[in-house]
């Protein structure tokens, strides 16, 4: 056990001396922000003196997004962004509680399949047209349309029709949505879905302005082109470098929103994302080279903030293709020869926990699906892992030969190698890292023709299991695997009728049990968020969806003293 650590890690630190390393950094410089107290009036907002001149919010945001239109949009990034763009039905808090959005309020019928909703009466879009509930109904159409292609239109199969929708079997019109009448809207679903208010509140259920699309086409996202209803529009877009927001005088809530401005930075670069904030150019960055935390601990201890995630972090095959079509036992072998305790205690060092299944723990009570061999010592599993290779075909004559394909990312890179390492220590195998942009990436997983083992994750955007269950269903446009499982998908529609809540604990329990005893993914880790933050950035809160409105924030004025006066 102490050789292969310190193979793993001799790797890992070889790549990491490469980097940004802490011996480049020095001390902090240039100014640094002090604290100041916050002075609240009665109505809880601050008082005028406390607040900074000037009221933007500088962003990391991690890999560039492929579009802002709504129901197209893939990955956090862009997520980010549409929901300072856009509002829901239901909304978020910045504790990540969910709240009414443009419905005032809803009531849900006694079998809990019917939602009917009360839009505000004083609603308008960006542009000053009046938004009604048929907004909001054309919205959710077009999410199902099968003509949209959203890969996301599959999270609203709970609505009643959406699956024959879906397929072209109905038109769009029999969706389960009506017009009671102009600030009234209802929609009904197939059965019981405890987590559909949480799910009105992501993207894929966003209005959309009917005749900006329409007369737009797919130009209708585009700064200057973009109609929205949230609390921010879209002024610029310049690829690589920023995407600007300007606060939206005609949101709801325009009056007690304070940001005038939100500049999206797309960083893939952690080391210099570190620099920039460094710099001031970065009230906020998307994550931290795991190489700089223990330096930013001592030296950033007022900026650096970690927090428990609904993520998890595993590697995906593509069991389309070979070597992994029909071939569980080569899949078990990698699966076990993956030390998790390593790369969490060595590699990400954040406070990751390691992970054996699917579903990260701490959601509304779930227990997680947990395989024997997570009780296992490692040796154990290497043991079981060399027996299975050896089945599979391989050998140290013969060693299987395979691609790790991961986006643009330090901490993805330096994952990937700790893996490569400890397949190769403990089975033989020669992997081999391919790193793509993440656009590229994103295309080269959806096709499944190049391939084998790449990197994965799901963020939940909504407080339920079934968020990471639905994306490996047969034709799901997440599902990226090629998995492919009548009674997994037989379980997830018993899930999507159960009212009971222990029952439908126990199908989802056993829908996980299904997807990991058919070996489709490497659990790794769940994630904790890892970033600095400007301290006077204020009106966010951690939160496990890791959901942070824009809106909610404000900034202090900063009383600066220099890295020089401070530490002497």
């Amino acid at each position: 056990m102490f050789a292969r650590s310190c193979s793993v890690l001799c790797c890992v630190m070889a790549l990491s001396a490469c980097g940004d390393g802490q011996n480049d950094f020095g001390r902090p410089q240039g100014k640094r922000a002090q604290p100041v107290q916050l002075v609240l009036l009665e109505d809880g907002r601050p008082a005028p003196e406390v607040l900074a001149e000037e009221q933007v919010v500088y962003r990391g945001n991690g890999e560039e997004p492929e579009t802002l239109d709504p129901h197209l949009a893939q990955g956090v990034p862009a997520t980010r962004i549409l929901r300072d763009l856009f509002e829901g039905l239901t909304a978020e808090s910045a504790a990540g509680d969910l709240v009414p959005g443009a419905a005032l309020r809803w009531n849900i019928s006694r079998d809990a399949r019917t939602y009917t909703f009360y839009l505000r009466r004083d609603l308008v879009w960006s542009n000053g047209d009046p938004l009604r509930a048929d907004d909001f109904v054309y919205g959710l159409q077009r999410a199902i349309d099968p003509e949209t292609n959203s890969s996301a239109a599959r999270t609203l199969l709970p609505i009643l029709n959406a699956r024959e929708v879906l397929a072209g079997e109905l038109p769009v019109e029999e969706l389960g949505i009506s017009l009671l009448d102009e600030f009234t809207m209802q929609i009904t679903l197939t059965g019981p879905t405890p987590y559909f208010l949480g799910l009105l509140a992501s993207p894929v259920a966003f209005p959309v302005h009917k005749g900006n699309v329409e007369a737009l086409g797919d130009q209708f996202s585009k700064p200057g082109n973009l109609i929205s209803n949230g609390a921010f529009v879209l002024t610029e877009w310049t690829p690589r470098v920023s995407i600007v927001l300007e606060k939206n005088p005609r949101y709801r809530q325009a009056e007690t929103t304070l940001i005038e401005r939100v500049v999206y930075t797309p960083t893939e670069d952690r080391a210099a994302e570190v620099k920039q904030f460094r710099s001031g150019a970065l009230d906020w960055t998307n994550e931290v080279p795991n190489n700089q935390f223990k330096w930013l601990q001592a030296n950033y201890p007022d900026e650096l903030v970690t927090s428990p995630w609904m993520g998890s972090y595993f590697l995906g095959f593509n069991l389309t293709q070979e070597p992994f079509i029909d071939n569980p036992s080569l899949r078990m072998a990698l699966i076990l020869s993956v030390d998790r305790q390593i790369i969490t205690e060595k590699v990400t060092q954040f406070g990751e926990k390691p992970s054996f299944a699917l579903v990260p723990p701490g959601i509304d009570g779930y227990v997680p699906f947990s395989p024997e061999y997570a009780d296992w010592a490692q040796e154990e599993r290497d043991h079981e892992a060399r027996r299975l290779y050896e089945q599979a075909g391989y050998s140290e004559e013969n060693p299987l030969r395979v691609e790790i394909r991961y986006n643009t990312s330090d901490n993805n890179k330096k994952i990937a190698l700790a893996v490569a390492s400890m397949w190769k220590q403990a089975l033989g195998v020669n992997a081999t890292l391919v790193n793509e942009e993440f656009r590229v990436f994103l295309q080269n997983r959806e096709q499944k023709l190049v391939t084998q083992v790449f990197s994965a994750g799901w963020i939940s955007d909504y407080n339920d299991p079934y968020s990471f269950l639905e994306m490996f269903r047969t034709g799901h446009g997440r599902n990226d695997y090629g998995y492919s499982n009548e009674t997994f998908d037989a379980l997830l529609d018993e899930v999507g009728t159960e009212r009971v809540r222990a029952r439908r604990e126990r199908l989802m329990f056993e829908a996980e049990r299904v997807l990991m005893s058919d070996h489709v993914i490497i659990p790794i880790f769940t994630y904790v968020t890892k970033r600095l933050v400007n301290p006077h950035l204020k009106g966010w809160q951690n939160n496990v969806m890791d959901h942070h409105p824009t809106q909610t924030m404000f900034k202090l004025k900063s009383s600066e003293m220099s890295s020089a006066e401070k530490n002497p």
